[in-house]
């Protein structure tokens, strides 16, 4: 399969840092259309609105809506001959399973899975305290994301690899400002980490808060993960690929046979 044009989403926003990093990088090569959320619509999932607003913008298509929102209508109708989604790059890592359906990110890219489009969802680690969220970053802070993306949108598609997997779930450890061209961190083959740990604080006053430890770990550098993890991976300054399937394969050895056989003779009991 050869690549020309791209279709380049976020849930970052159509204005940040991550996608402008990605679209540069990607236009060397390829026609690149930006159909990207007008604001940050982080952690959306697969959110669909009823319809969308859409405004011309100098790298597309500004979309008042969701990333899901963004591939839908940038497949079927303003960028239907686009050959593959690229999503990203985010600005913070989309690591271990639970992650995957409340990413907006790695969303767009199980959407395009379904309109039969290969993808690649592109996200960086970026340590630091609580706001880390809040921290300006540099075109060259990106380098180790753009640069992966930008090989498996040429290599991954010519090798075949998405005759065997929907989409690429890409982390990339957040390169050196002062940039290293040269020294780009090598690339590990991963399973997202099965680990959870999400805990819930219920303040007695009728709220409750959320918090995910998996990140203080992260930056003390001690995390319950494996070799061979996409937590891991990234930890240990590598980029990770997770080949991931668009989710709810249906499970026929579930045992339910003899369960729904059973359900007429049941219910005729409570009648």
């Amino acid at each position: 399969m050869s690549v020309e044009r791209v279709l380049l989403t976020n849930d970052d926003g159509i204005d940040a840092a991550g996608l402008r990093a990605l679209y540069d990088a990607l236009a060397a090569d390829y026609d690149v259309v930006a159909v990207a959320p007008t604001a940050d619509r982080s952690s959306s999932g697969r959110v669909l609105s009823d319809g969308v607003e859409i405004t011309d913008h100098e790298l597309g298509y500004a979309v008042d809506g969701t990333p899901v929102d963004c591939v839908v209508a940038g497949l079927d109708a303003l960028v239907p001959d686009a050959d593959v989604v690229v999503a990203g790059c985010n600005e913070g890592a989309n690591l271990g399973a639970y992650t995957l359906g409340r990413s907006g990110t790695v969303s767009a890219a199980v959407e395009a899975a379904f309109f039969d489009v290969p993808a690649v969802a592109t996200s960086m680690y970026v340590p630091g305290g609580e706001n880390w969220w809040q921290r300006e970053l540099e075109p060259a802070e990106f380098a180790n994301a753009t640069r992966a993306t930008r090989y498996l949108v040429a290599e991954a598609t010519a090798s075949g690899a998405f005759d065997r997997a929907d989409y690429l779930n890409v982390n990339a450890p957040i390169a050196d400002a002062a940039g290293e061209p040269d020294s780009p961190a090598p690339m590990r083959v991963t399973a997202p980490s099965p680990w959870y740990g999400m805990e819930a604080a219920h303040d007695g006053n009728g709220r409750v808060t959320f918090s995910d430890p998996i990140w203080g770990r992260m930056n003390e550098g001690d995390v319950p993960d494996p070799v061979g993890t996409d937590r891991r991976t990234v930890l240990d300054g590598e980029v990770s690929v997770s080949p991931l399937s668009v989710p709810h394969a249906a499970e026929p050895d579930a045992g339910l046979d003899e369960l729904a056989a059973g359900y007429g003779r049941a219910t005729e009991n409570v009648r």
